[in-house]
């Protein structure tokens, strides 16, 4: 009986990667078409065939998958990209890929500097987790001829494939709950322009402050991160304005969890004094004592469907380049009190 040729037989032949000869097959970038010539002319001479569409996932074995994250998402307290990542890790490995975890420095994003993994030219695609300043992903793309997605952000490039929560109805939903409980001064906790699901989030909040004839006031939009870091405030640097509401909208529940602490130091309690929602139902383990009400962010599809969209992209299926909406859901817990 004939021996199966493998992809790993037509790389010892010509002593190149197992991941250049299967791009080279599956017709994607990053192969000169002289040695793609070659490994084609190879696989022909020793009988290669090429997997059934069953088989196709086993194209992925031995591709890795480079996955990028900003050092600002690993602060104090904030691991929901950590656990995100960790999900990914395992829907990759499932669908038989490697991934390697790179940590963006502040300085290689400011200075447009290559991060290593990929500089060094040894991954198939790459993932980029959490937002990156536009200038940086525009620099990226410049410089990889391999595949690119983003994960939880988009920076509307039509060029780029993007997998993002439902931002901007998750913000007017945790807002319309706070007016039906009975809440007209409402306020708004973030950075508004920081990133993109942030400004999506306030314009969920403006959209249902405008339907039920609110006036947003300017000091009721409240700054929750350093300018230049993208750091969330501690306690002790969140500032809030003299005049108070009674109800909060945070961009995402470690914010809601610091604004809580806050209040507490004032001498405040939630939800007696004042109510907050937030964003992910994700918070750091001790971060708050209250269990906070929150738009949860349903993170296991929102990792399927970056797989889904890698192995399309790995395999340069023909499908238009677009942002893929994940919905998520209110989820009631204690830290809002009904004034009705």
């Amino acid at each position: 009986m004939a021996k199966t040729v493998k992809l790993a037989d037509i790389a010892d032949r010509l002593g190149v990667s197992v991941v250049t000869v299967s791009k080279a097959l599956s017709g994607q970038k990053g192969v000169g078409e002289e040695l793609r010539e070659k490994i084609i002319a190879l696989a022909d001479e020793l009988g290669y065939r090429l997997p059934s569409a069953v088989e196709k996932v086993n194209l992925n074995k031995g591709q890795s998958i480079g996955i990028l994250i900003h050092e600002k998402h690993f602060s104090k307290y904030n691991s929901f990209y950590l656990q995100m990542y960790q999900m990914l890790s395992v829907e990759l490995s499932a669908a038989g890929y490697f991934n390697l975890l790179e940590l963006v420095r502040y300085d290689f994003e400011k200075d447009l500097i290559l991060p290593n993994l990929v500089n060094e030219g040894n991954v198939s695609a790459v993932v980029l987790l959490g937002e990156f300043s536009k200038e940086y992903c525009t620099f990226l793309r410049s410089k990889l001829s391999v595949p690119i997605q983003y994960l939880d952000f988009n920076d509307n490039s039509e060029e780029i494939n993007s997998i993002v929560s439902d931002s901007f109805y998750g913000g007017y939903y945790l807002t319309n709950y706070l007016f039906d409980k009975g809440h007209t001064d409402i306020a708004f906790v973030g950075s508004v322009l920081k990133t993109s699901s942030i400004t999506d989030r306030y314009l969920g909040y403006l959209k249902s402050m405008m339907e039920h004839g609110v006036p947003v006031k300017d000091k009721w939009v409240i700054e929750d991160r350093d300018e230049k870091t993208g750091i969330i405030f501690s306690p002790e640097i969140l500032q809030l304005p003299d005049e108070l509401p009674t109800a909060f909208v945070c961009n995402c529940d470690l914010t809601a969890g610091v604004l809580i602490k806050k209040l507490e130091k004032d001498g405040y309690k939630v939800p007696k004094d004042f109510s907050v929602v937030g964003y992910d139902n994700f918070i750091f383990p001790g971060t708050c004592d209250v269990e906070i009400t929150t738009y949860e962010v349903d993170m296991p599809v929102m990792v399927k469907k970056t797989v889904e969209v890698l192995n399309k992209l790995m395999r340069n299926e023909d499908f238009s380049s677009k942002t893929h909406i994940i919905t998520g859901h209110l989820v009631e817990k204690s830290s809002v009190r009904a004034l009705r």
